[in-house]
Parts: structure tokens; C-alpha cells; sequence
């Protein structure tokens, strides 16, 4: 079996919408004016796309058993984006919520709190941690062992219809849970990192495949960057941003582990674009606070490209 990364694609994901001079007006009545001199509005944003161009890798060809190889998709363009109805905040749904599901040691609870701050950023939107729920609220009929490797596993599809949307905050822009299990997502399916529905702003990903960070700083530090991916990758997901098929970028589909750590922690030109547009945020602030961050955890290949990328749109 192929090891696979799923996310969920509903019938109605393409809504049409219309742009008039920076005002967008959805098929459910939507209005949002964007004044020209943001950063945001759509016309400042695709000049960003184009200074920013030269500092990102377009991909190469799939190889077998990379994900672009077993899975033909559209792609989505910032363009694209912004004319489908995509889901973005709003007046009401401006948090984050992180669920806690299972038993932490030390270290990891560190990577969820440094996770949370970085999510906050990347996102430019508040993140609140709930309390811990046990592994105990998964039933029998929602785990399995993996019939090869042994490994214990959840289903993801349990956590995000039973757990989560139950549960969804009314001021949620985002409800995803953090589980230190495994995941499976149901027949036909390894393993995923995560898993995130399009539109209805739930998902869950998983600390098990991301290495021992308990171990010292080197494998800290490793933990800290898949994890940081992975949460981002999957909250990105919940903005309704497809996976990316022109760069080598954080919202790239991955079959593996990998081809998982091939992938940067940054966005390409087009979606950093969409992330902006969705969240009303400046990208030279957003891109200052990224370096920042990765400074502090020494995350320096990341926080040279944040700096390049100040200062190829300054």
C-alpha cells in the first residue's frame, strides 16, 4: 500500500464569487471592501506574487511514489482562490483551537505550546489550547493495529465527525486536534500525518511519525519542524486552499516521511497570497514575525528565507 495523506474534497468546494475593484462579493451574499493602500487587496498581492517568484523552486517532474505521481490535481492559483467562496475570517470566527487528545510527556507539550505561538503568527490569528481529552473517548470500533506494522491507531474520520464538530466553538475559525496515536483515515490507507476538512473547519494531526523529542536539541528541533508543517499545512486546508502543484511548498501533498521533510516550512507566492487575503494580514509583518520565530529556535535555514523574502518585497 501506498502511505497517503488525505484531505477531504466536498461536492460543493468551488462556489463562484466575483471581484469588482478589490470588493468581494460571494454567492452567499458576502461582502468584504478592501481598500487599495492594504496590502492585502488583491492587486497588491499579486504584485507580491511576482517579487517573490525568484526566491521559490517550482517543482520537477513526480517521481514514482512521490504524491503528484499517484494523484492528479488541479492545483489552485491565488486567482482561483479568491473567486471560490473560499473559507476566511470574519467578524464572528477569529480563533484557533488546538485539542489535545492523549497522554504528553514533557517535551511534547512544549512542542504544542511553541506550535501554538507559531500558528499564531503564521496565521496572524489568536490560538487558545482546551484541555487534554484521553485516547480512552476513541471506541473500539474507531482503532485498529496496522495490520503490518502493528502500530495502534485512530480514525481520523471518527475524531473530526464525532469529537470535533460537536464541539466546534462558535468563534472557531479552526478546531484541530493534536493526538500523539497514529492516524488512519479508513480502507485502503496506511497512515496520515493529518487530516482537514475544506469547509467545515475541523481537522487532527499527529506528533507519533515526527521523531523523539525528548531525545536532546537536535531531535527537538526536528520534532518542533515536522510538527510546525504538518499543523500549518493542515490549518491551510481549512482556509479551503488546495495542495499546491507549481512549487516546492508547504502546501504540497506528501506520500511519505520523506517526502514530507522535502517540503519547506513556507508557502509559495501563490499561497502565502491566499493565506493574506483570507486573514487581512500585512505580509512584511507576517514574514518579520516568521524570522523572529525561527530565530529563537534555531530554525536558521527558515529564518534566512523569511528575511530574503522582507526583503524582496520592502
Amino acid at each position: 500500500m501506498v502511505r497517503k495523506q488525505l484531505i477531504i474534497l466536498p461536492a460543493a468546494l468551488l462556489l463562484v464569487g466575483l471581484i469588482y475593484n478589490g470588493l468581494f462579493v460571494s454567492k452567499n451574499g458576502r461582502e468584504d471592501e478592501v481598500s487599495p493602500d492594504k496590502l492585502y487587496h488583491p492587486d497588491n498581492l499579486q504584485k507580491l506574487i511576482e517579487k517573490l517568484q525568484p526566491l521559490h523552486n517550482k517543482l520537477e517532474k513526480p517521481r514514482p511514489g512521490e504524491w503528484l505521481h499517484s494523484h492528479d490535481e488541479p492545483g489552485q492559483t491565488f486567482k482561483q482562490y479568491i473567486s471560490g467562496d473560499p473559507v476566511t475570517i470574519d467578524d464572528k470566527r477569529k480563533v484557533i483551537y488546538i485539542q489535545p487528545i492523549g497522554d504528553f510527556i514533557e517535551s511534547q507539550d512544549e512542542i504544542i505550546k511553541l506550535t501554538s505561538e507559531y500558528m499564531s503568527l503564521y496565521f496572524n490569528l489568536e490560538v487558545k489550547i482546551k484541555d487534554k481529552l484521553s485516547l480512552d473517548l476513541i471506541p473500539k470500533k474507531a482503532r485498529r493495529k496496522h495490520p503490518q506494522w502493528g502500530d495502534d491507531q485512530i480514525l481520523t474520520t471518527y475524531v473530526l465527525n464525532e469529537v470535533l464538530k460537536p464541539k466546534l466553538p462558535d468563534d472557531a475559525m479552526a478546531f484541530i486536534a493534536f493526538t500523539t496515536s497514529d492516524l488512519w483515515p479508513g480502507e485502503g490507507w496506511n497512515f496520515v500525518f493529518g487530516q482537514a476538512s475544506l469547509r467545515d473547519r475541523v481537522g487532527v494531526w499527529s506528533i507519533y511519525r515526527n521523531g523523539d523529542s525528548s531525545k536532546g536539541k537536535k531531535e527537538f528541533k526536528l520534532c518542533l519542524l515536522r510538527t510546525l508543517k504538518t499543523a500549518t499545512h493542515e490549518v491551510g486546508h481549512m482556509f479551503s486552499m488546495h495542495h499546491c502543484i507549481a512549487y516546492n511548498c508547504n502546501m504540497c501533498g506528501s506520500n511519505n516521511r520523506e517526502e514530507s521533510d522535502k517540503r519547506p516550512l513556507w508557502l509559495c507566492p501563490e499561497c502565502v497570497s491566499k493565506i493574506c487575503w483570507a486573514t487581512r494580514t500585512d505580509p512584511v509583518g507576517r514574514y518579520e514575525k516568521l524570522a523572529d520565530f525561527s530565530a529563537q529556535q534555531g530554525l536558521e535555514t527558515e529564518k534566512k528565507f523569511f528575511k530574503r523574502s522582507v526583503d524582496s518585497i520592502k
